[in-house]
């Protein structure tokens, strides 16, 4: 056991990271999984977790945290009326499959393997928003089936192997589409619902069982872990939500930008 000054700043820096999380989740439309991940693959590691299931356990527990986080951003941002429920309700079954394959995945992936795609996926889009300009566009329609299906699969695939929401990869989708960013934002977070479901399910099949797991844990789902932060996001979802509608389209897109290169960086730092 740590000693106890190393457990009270950890526990402080996992209040600090619900807070951002659901700040994010409302800002940027994500459940907050790209602060968390990290930020509990740290505490899992302070706590001498296994590390052939430090990763997943983060990944696993922060889908856990996306489920309320994404539904109170959702419903802040449907309120507005900025979601796209068509294209939402298009996605109801490829997204979910998607998330159920990455379950599947995920229970024969190494933690390197999972860290590795969390930071690859990271970059590419925080440069994509980044340095986006007015002629980056695959067309000015969003795609219908087969295309529409394959896309929504593949979010859901992705997203579930990042332990994100799908806003990351989502808003990138629907902006080269021509949509609004603050559309995309906003559609995101009911992704995030899509997403956070089936993945809650999935990762504790692929983790019911396994070795080195903590207490309170089901398969990758730490339950001790999503009781002290689901509070903290729930309060401060709406927050982002508000901030998101103050600021203009380049602001938006910028932010995200930046947030997810940090992101990135950090991960592949822990593959060092």
């Amino acid at each position: 056991m740590p000693p106890m000054g190393e457990l009270i700043w950890f526990a402080a820096a996992l209040a600090g990271a619900g807070a951002v999380a659901g700040f994010l989740a409302g800002l940027f439309g994500i459940g907050g999984g790209a602060i968390l991940v990290p930020v509990f693959y740290q505490l899992f590691g302070l706590l001498h977790i296994d590390d052939a299931v430090r990763m997943h356990l983060s990944v696993g527990t922060s889908l856990a945290i996306i489920v309320p986080t994404s539904i109170r951003s959702f419903l802040a941002h449907r309120k507005r009326g900025a979601v796209d429920m068509q294209l939402l309700r298009s996605w109801i079954i490829p997204v979910p499959l998607g998330v159920l394959s990455a379950s599947v995945i995920a229970a024969s992936v190494s933690s390197a393997g999972l860290r590795a795609i969390f930071a690859l996926i990271a970059i590419l889009v925080g440069l994509r928003m980044l340095l986006n300009r007015q002629h980056w566009r695959l067309g000015s329609v969003v795609p219908s089936n087969p295309v529409r299906a394959i896309v929504g699969w593949s979010i859901g695939l992705l997203s579930g192997l990042m332990g994100i929401g799908g806003g990351v990869l989502n808003n990138t989708f629907m902006t080269l589409y021509g949509r609004p960013v603050h559309q995309a934002v906003a559609t995101s977070a009911g992704i995030g619902v899509l997403i956070a479901i089936p993945g809650l399910f999935g990762y504790i099949w692929a983790g019911w069982g396994a070795n080195g797991l903590p207490p309170f844990s089901t398969g990758y789902i730490n339950w001790l872990v999503v009781a002290l932060i689901i509070p903290i996001t729930l309060v401060v979802a709406p927050l982002g939500v508000r901030f998101a509608h103050a600021l203009d389209k380049r602001q938006l897109e910028t932010g995200f930008g930046c947030f997810m290169l940090l992101v990135a960086a950090r991960f592949f730092y822990s593959l060092t």
